[in-house]
């Protein structure tokens, strides 16, 4: 119970320290509102899931040492890029003659902005088997157990920045100036996550 309680806590701490995921919810909560951060904020989970899994079945450790962790890299970042374009270029809502998107748009792209993060399977492959009993006979599930209560607070937290991006857009949908500066930072944040995903 002692380790489980420091699990919590860290993981808690974690989610709320700024870093590429939070970014990403509040940016696009900010440009599109609460519904699209939540969205966001549940594909991120499925894209943690995704990792926990491949670090529960060893297959992280397999593909780390491929060609394939290169090419996932590319290809995370060649979406932030192509994010960072379309935000860019984004009309504001007030001005706005393109459809809004629909809300799978918005969950797939959580699931891919996490899925093709090859740091979030290290993170895993470093954190979680410290919570872990040497001596365990399902380490699998131990593995799937404590990935399961991080996402949750992963999503518990997100989904508070998500609320809070929501009530920042509703102030900003006002003035067509201050969301072209906003769609400038976002477009910003993009770039330099893809510079860090290729750099990593």
């Amino acid at each position: 119970m002692d380790s489980l309680t420091i699990f919590i806590v860290a993981s808690l701490l974690l989610a709320i320290s700024p870093g590429p995921d939070n970014l990403f919810v509040l940016t696009q909560s900010a440009l599109y509102g609460k519904k699209a951060g939540i969205l966001i904020t549940l594909g991120l989970c499925t894209g943690l899931a995704i990792h926990i899994t491949m670090v529960a079945l060893g297959v992280a450790v397999v593909f780390q040492a491929t060609w394939a962790l290169t090419a996932l890299k590319v290809f995370g970042a060649s979406y932030l890029t192509y994010l960072a374009y379309i935000t860019l270029t984004d009309e504001p809502s007030t001005v706005k003659h393109s459809p809004p998107l629909t809300g799978s748009a918005y969950y797939k792209r959580g699931i891919i902005m996490c899925s093709t993060n090859p740091k979030v399977s290290l993170f895993f492959i470093a954190f979680l088997p410290q919570f872990i009993p040497t001596n365990t006979n399902s380490y699998i599930s131990d593995v799937v157990i404590l990935g399961s209560i991080f996402a949750t607070i992963a999503l518990l937290v997100f989904s508070g920045i998500a609320y809070a991006g929501g009530k920042l857009q509703k102030r900003l949908e006002r003035s067509p100036r201050i969301q072209l500066s906003l769609n400038k930072i976002a477009a910003g944040v993009f770039f330099l996550l893809a510079i860090n995903l290729l750099m990593s």
